[in-house]
């Protein structure tokens, strides 16, 4: 509920802290007394449009405070939690606003600074401002289907549908997008066929580029190479062999070496280290011999395969080490599109069961609605008489059609109304005068209070055009509505509303030197029966009017 509004510097206002209890609290004073400002006031602490012309004369800003005490588990905490505002006493949500003369207005929600569009949907969630002339709530029909859900207790199924709904969305975007895939790739079928056929009969190997380089600079070198061999062979060879050489004086040595008390011993092994590596080195030469065999064949082989693979990484604008991947990935996308239509029929089967799923849960929903529509008309119809609409008639129409299927099911919604006999039903913003819309919004409003309403709801002299016992109803159900749990702000001219309430305040405007000013008295006792005697007597209060203002008020607390 709203506890305490606070204003200070907007327009007649100067400085006003009021505070509101449960129950039915009505708002009463002579036309232009700044009913209205009030009203705007709210509506500024709730999100409403700012305008600089709701500052005071002669102050810089005006603000207004908005507190309201709320369940724990209010959807609102859920949503500001979101957004990272904190809530420093559980429970309790202050709105706050301020208009600057020049510049824009500033929101702040528990003293955080806030998005105004964020004010918004938490003033939305919070208070519903309904009036003669403003009945956005109820009369705009892309909300109704909303209210309906709300008042069947549909909450659960639409749930479920949007949940359907999405995968359906998912299913078909996939669908969608591997036709998309798949044609695109049916124009390339040809090409892909020439390019693998390409590349794997040139069958290209990673790392294949460097060892093919090497071989070629090798063979391309060979007779240098085999003639510095040749060179070296002929060193070891030249008057004779070397190691024969060195083996017969090393034979000699070994003779002497047991009568030189092992002086010759390092010698010996010396000369026989030497023997074994010149033969290993000989070993190694034969080989070295054999790698540098020049071969123009060979060569001419090596420099084709060669060039062939760095003439088709040019060709596909790589690397010839990235051929091999290239020729991987262009035949993976090849049997993609042979093995294409297997996957599109998997999809499509997918896409039709999820479409099937999703129209059988929104079928179902329709029909929900439909019978959830016919008590609400029910209703309806049951409050329109006290109102004295007896002769008008009021009907939920449901359209029903796949072409309007979306996460809300497949249905639109409207509130249809005739307030004449004989009259074809129309939209109802259509076909109602002002007074009477008000009376078809409060018996809405009536029948919807107990599901999809704010927790606060304001109306402005929705009693406006009508008195006695159609006055006598309007606050009949403005007090019922209070006591279901609403807490319930009216601004009336109508006594037989005021009698009603449980909270009076009056609003009158003083002037002074210092100009004029906005006060608000909060009524009780013999000052309730002075305003209401006045409401009720056309020039000056008289004792009947007091009487009848007794009456009045008995009536209510009855």
């Amino acid at each position: 509920m709203l506890t305490a509004l606070s204003i200070r510097g907007i327009v007649l206002i100067e400085r006003l802290d009021l505070t509101l209890e449960e129950g039915l609290t009505v708002f009463t004073g002579e036309t232009g007394a700044g009913k209205s400002i009030l009203l705007d006031a709210l509506g500024l602490a709730l999100g409403g449009r700012g305008d600089a012309a709701l500052v005071r004369a002669g102050a810089e800003q005006g603000m207004v405070s908005a507190m309201f005490e709320l369940p724990v588990d209010h959807p609102v905490f859920s949503l500001l939690a979101e957004h990272g505002v904190d809530s420093p006493e559980p429970g309790e949500l202050l709105l706050r606003r301020v208009q600057k003369r020049a510049g824009a207005a500033r929101a702040f929600i528990n003293a955080q600074p806030a998005p105004v569009g964020l004010l918004k949907r938490v003033g939305d969630m919070l208070v519903e401002i309904h009036g003669q002339h403003d009945v956005r709530a109820l009369m705009d029909a892309s909300r109704h289907g909303a209210l309906l859900d709300a008042f069947g207790g549909l909450e659960a199924r639409l749930g479920e549908v949007a949940r359907l709904w999405e995968a359906w969305r998912a299913a078909r975007a996939a669908l969608e997008a591997a036709r998309a895939e798949l044609a695109e790739a049916e124009r390339e079928r040809e090409w892909l066929e020439h390019v693998c056929g390409e590349l794997e009969e040139l069958a290209p190997e990673e790392g294949e580029e460097e060892q093919l380089a090497e071989r070629r600079q090798v063979m391309m070198h060979a007779e240098k190479f085999a003639g510095a061999l040749a060179a070296m062979r002929t060193a070891l060879s030249a008057d004779g062999s070397m190691a024969g050489r060195l083996n017969g004086a090393l034979r000699g040595l070994e003779r002497q070496r047991g009568a030189a008390g092992g002086l010759l011993d390092d010698v010996c092994e010396a000369f026989d280290r030497v023997l074994v590596e010149m033969a290993e080195a000989e070993r190694i030469l034969d080989e070295a011999e054999g790698r540098f065999e020049f071969d123009a064949r060979e060569l001419e082989r090596t420099e084709e395969r060669l060039f062939a693979l760095r003439a088709a990484a040019r060709k596909h604008k790589t690397t010839v080490d990235e051929l091999p991947g290239l020729a991987r990935s262009l035949r993976e996308k090849l049997d993609a599109i042979e093995g294409g239509g297997a996957h599109l029929r998997q999809l499509e089967r997918d896409e039709q069961a999820a479409r099937a799923a999703y129209l059988e849960a929104a079928k179902a929903l329709s029909e929900a609605r439909r019978k959830a529509a016919e008590s609400l008309d029910a209703r309806v119809m049951a409050e329109l008489a006290p109102l004295k609409l007896e002769k008008a008639r009021f009907a939920t129409h449901i359209e029903s059609d796949e072409a309007l299927a979306g996460p809300a099911g497949m249905d639109r919604v409207e509130f249809f109304a005739a307030t004449n006999p004989g009259s074809a039903e129309a939209p109802l913003a259509k076909v109602a005068s002002g007074g009477e819309l008000s009376r078809f919004m409060l018996a809405l409003k009536v029948a919807l209070a107990e599901r999809g309403s704010a927790p606060v709801l304001v109306f402005d002299e929705i009693d406006t055009g009508v008195g006695g016992a159609v006055a006598a109803a309007v606050g009949e159900r403005l007090e019922r509505l209070a006591g279901g749990g609403l807490q319930v702000l009216a601004v009336t001219h109508s006594p037989q509303v005021a009698a009603r309430a449980a909270h009076h305040h009056r609003i009158a405007k003083a002037s002074d030197e210092a100009g004029t000013r906005t006060r608000v008295r909060t009524l009780a006792g013999q000052a309730r029966i002075e305003e209401i005697a006045r409401m009720l007597s056309a020039h000056e209060v008289t004792d009947e009017a007091r009487a009848q203002a007794r009456r009045l008020l008995n009536e209510g607390k009855a």
